[in-house]
C-alpha cells in the first residue's frame, strides 16, 4: 500500500426497530452529508431486497440524491446486483448519472442476489424458468459498453453510444471469493473485497493483485476492503450498540430478519442465547466467520488499518449497523478523527472521469 489509507463508506439504509424504510433512506442523505464533510473519499449505497433490515433496495434511485446532497465525495454502488439486470440498462443508467454528476460516480458491481431465493424469482422479468448463470458474459457485456469496445458485427454494438457520453463511471468489481478476485483481475477492473462477510479474503486479494491484467484506464491494480466497524468514545458503549447487529445477523441466518433492535433487547437475547448453550464439552469452538471492529477510537484504528494492511488496500470502506442513528454519526466522526480525515476543502479530484 502506497500512500494515506483511504476511507470510504459503505451503507447498508439499515432500519432501526421501531422506524420506517423511509426513514432509513433519509438517514442515509443525512449520513451522506455528513461523512462528506468528514473527509471520507467515497460513499456507496448496497443492494438487499424483500427484508425488513435494510432498505438500500436500489442504488441506482439513490445515487443521484447523495450525490446531488454532497460536493466531495465519490458517490456510487457497493453494488448493483448484475444477475437482475440487463448490462445495457445498468450501463445507460450509470451513464447518465456520470454526466450529471462528472468524474464522482461508480459503478460497483456484484454478483450476489442480495435477497432470498424467492425474492429472486420475484425479481424476475422472465418467470418461465430460472435465470441463467451468466455472469462473466453479462460483466463482459457491461464492461464493453462503458469502454467502447463492443466488437465490431456484434449484435448490440449499435447501443454501445452511451447517452452520458463522454462522462462515464469507474467500474468495480465487488466480492467476497476467490472467484470474484480472478474475474476483476481478467478484466483490469479495481476490486473490492467484502471482508465483514468473509474476513478470510487476503490471499485473494493478493491473487488478485499477481495475475491483473492492465487496462487503459486501471494500468495498475487496485484494492479497496469491506470492513464493519463500530467506534464509541469508549470500548463499553461500542459493544452495547454492537449487540443490535450481532441480534439481526443471528436472526437473518436462522432465517427469521427483522429490523435492528434496540441495544438493550438485544443484550437480553444475547444472554438468554448464551445460558441456553451447552456447558464446554472440550470440543474445539468453530472459527467465527465475520469480523466486526469494535471499540473506542484508537482501538478501531489500528483494528481497520491492520485489516488494511492484512489486505495491501489502498481503501477501506467502513460499513457500520447501530440501531441509533445520532450513534451511526457518531461513529463515523471518531474514525473521521482517528484516521485524520481533512475535513471541508475543495472536492475530491476524479480518478477516471472518462471511464471504468
Amino acid at each position: 500500500m502506497s500512500g494515506p489509507l483511504r476511507i470510504g463508506v459503505l451503507d447498508q439504509s439499515p432500519v432501526p426497530e421501531g422506524t420506517s424504510g423511509a426513514g432509513a433512506l433519509r438517514n442515509t442523505v443525512d449520513l451522506a452529508r455528513l461523512c462528506d464533510g468528514l473527509g471520507y473519499s467515497r460513499y456507496w449505497v448496497a443492494e438487499h431486497h424483500g427484508g425488513p433490515l435494510l432498505a438500500g433496495a436500489s442504488p441506482e434511485a439513490l445515487i443521484g440524491p447523495l450525490a446531488a446532497a454532497t460536493g466531495r465525495m465519490r458517490v456510487g454502488s457497493g453494488g448493483v446486483m448484475l444477475p437482475h439486470y440487463s448490462p445495457l440498462k445498468v450501463a445507460e443508467t450509470f451513464s447518465i448519472l456520470a454526466a450529471l454528476f462528472p468524474g464522482r460516480i461508480d459503478l460497483g458491481i456484484g454478483r450476489a442476489s442480495g435477497t432470498d431465493p424467492e425474492t429472486t424469482y420475484a425479481l424476475q422479468r422472465d418467470r418461465r424458468q430460472a435465470a441463467p448463470d451468466d455472469f462473466p458474459q453479462q460483466l463482459a457485456e457491461l464492461a464493453a459498453y462503458l469502454r467502447d469496445e463492443m466488437p465490431e458485427g456484434h449484435p448490440f454494438a449499435r447501443h454501445a453510444a452511451l447517452p452520458g457520453l463522454p462522462d462515464l463511471p469507474e467500474l468495480w468489481l465487488l466480492g467476497s471469493s476467490r472467484q470474484s478476485a480472478l474475474w476483476a483481475a481478467e478484466l483490469g477492473v479495481p476490486y473490492a473485497f467484502a471482508d465483514f462477510i468473509n474476513p478470510s479474503g487476503a490471499a485473494y486479494a493478493a491473487e488478485y493483485r499477481e495475475l491483473y491484467r492492465p487496462s487503459p484506464r486501471h494500468p495498475e491494480p487496485r484494492v479497496a476492503v469491506g470492513v464493519s466497524a463500530i467506534c464509541a468514545d469508549v470500548d463499553e458503549e461500542a459493544r452495547r450498540l454492537a449487540a443490535s447487529v450481532t441480534m439481526a445477523m443471528r436472526l437473518l441466518r436462522r432465517g427469521t430478519p427483522i429490523p435492528v433492535p434496540e441495544p438493550e433487547r438485544a443484550l437480553r437475547f444475547i444472554e438468554e442465547e448464551r445460558a441456553r448453550r451447552p456447558a464446554d464439552d472440550g470440543r474445539p469452538r468453530m472459527r467465527r466467520k465475520r469480523r466486526m471492529v469494535v471499540g473506542g477510537p484508537a482501538a478501531v484504528r489500528a483494528e481497520i488499518a491492520g485489516v488494511a494492511d492484512e489486505y495491501g488496500a489502498e481503501e477501506v470502506l467502513v460499513v457500520t449497523i447501530v440501531h441509533d442513528h445520532a450513534a451511526r454519526r457518531r461513529s463515523y466522526e471518531l474514525i473521521a478523527d482517528a484516521f485524520a480525515l481533512a475535513r471541508g476543502g475543495p472536492p475530491a479530484a476524479a480518478t477516471a472521469p472518462r471511464g471504468g
